[in-house]
């Protein structure tokens, strides 16, 4: 355990109480279903203020992606959005938020894992087209064929020829999927050097967050320069009309969250769909009907 008690070092522990806190509000936006905001328990340090009002638009936001829901399955719209940035800089975060309170048949995520033998010799962007929606579907990547861009490049996964093709080649894929009637939004999450470094330190102070580091994690960390310039030059070279980039400003969570979300809804024409009103049928009884007890031993043994 560090025994440095300087300014600097204060705040950097202070900063990354602050982080575990925010990921505690994870996991509490994933069970709070009526709006009004619990803050017992919070630190004194938290503005439980700004708590509360981030919690009152990140709900009216996920209302608003329900309509943009229901809007894709009823106009058969194809919507892909592809999230992109370094290690730690939100986009699972962000990606949780966009698809809490959605059906998953209607928004999939897709987070490939690496390329196993087979999939190294097919077309670099086959396993990617696999994923695709189909209408009515929208498809969250959480990292994309933008991999050979940044990751293969900077740890060497790739040969230079491979690079450069993939650059001669993704923004002719990238318009043929516009074209083909496929809505394409990218969007790259950029966090600062300090920012990057004070979360990897609260992934390492939190047990259950440990498992988010990998070794390329770690060894992202050293080549931060090399990461920035891959990344310079994939915005520039893959910056197209058809699909931009978005820059997402990510080093504070929660404003980044809302921030991408706002955009996303302004980038679909979507509306409310009008549904007609649901009525629960009453049940059939047949007199007949027993129900047959549950044997003691097939029952969870209810210890709290």
């Amino acid at each position: 355990m560090l025994q440095n008690t300087t300014p600097d070092h204060d705040d950097l522990m202070r900063r990354i109480a602050r982080d575990l806190v925010d990921s505690y509000d994870e996991e509490l936006e994933l069970e709070i279903e009526d709006r009004n905001v619990d803050e017992d328990g919070a630190p004194a340090s938290i503005d439980k203020a700004a708590r509360a009002a981030y919690f009152r638009e990140l709900f009216r936001l996920q209302g608003e992606l329900v309509k943009l829901q229901d809007w894709v399955q009823h106009s058969k719209q194809k919507v892909v959005i592809l999230f992109e940035g370094r290690d730690a800089a939100g986009k699972g975060g962000v990606i949780k938020r966009i698809t809490q309170r959605l059906n998953p048949r209607v928004a999939r995520v897709a987070a490939l894992p690496a390329p196993n033998d087979r999939e190294r010799t097919q077309w670099y962007f086959q396993r990617y087209v696999a994923h695709l929606p189909a209408a009515g579907e929208m498809v969250l990547f959480d990292r994309s064929w933008y991999n050979r861009a940044g990751v293969e490049k900077v740890m060497g996964f790739c040969t230079d020829d491979e690079y450069e093709e993939f650059f001669r080649t993704v923004p002719e894929f990238e318009k043929m999927l516009v074209r083909s009637g496929i809505t394409l939004i990218k969007y790259w999450f950029s966090i600062t050097d300090d920012e990057q470094h004070m979360r990897f330190l609260g992934r390492i102070h939190d047990p259950l967050k440990q498992w988010k580091l990998s070794p390329m994690d770690l060894e992202s960390r050293r080549r931060w320069e090399e990461y920035t310039k891959a990344k310079e030059t994939m915005l520039e070279r893959t910056h197209i009309p058809e699909a931009p980039w978005w820059i997402v400003q990510a080093v504070d969570k929660k404003k980044a969250r809302l921030n991408c979300i706002a955009h996303l809804l302004g980038q679909l024409p979507y509306h409310e769909v009008a549904h007609p009103p649901v009525a629960l049928p009453a049940r059939v009884r047949n007199p007949d009907y027993l129900r047959q007890p549950v044997p003691a031993d097939m029952i969870v043994p209810e210890i709290y």
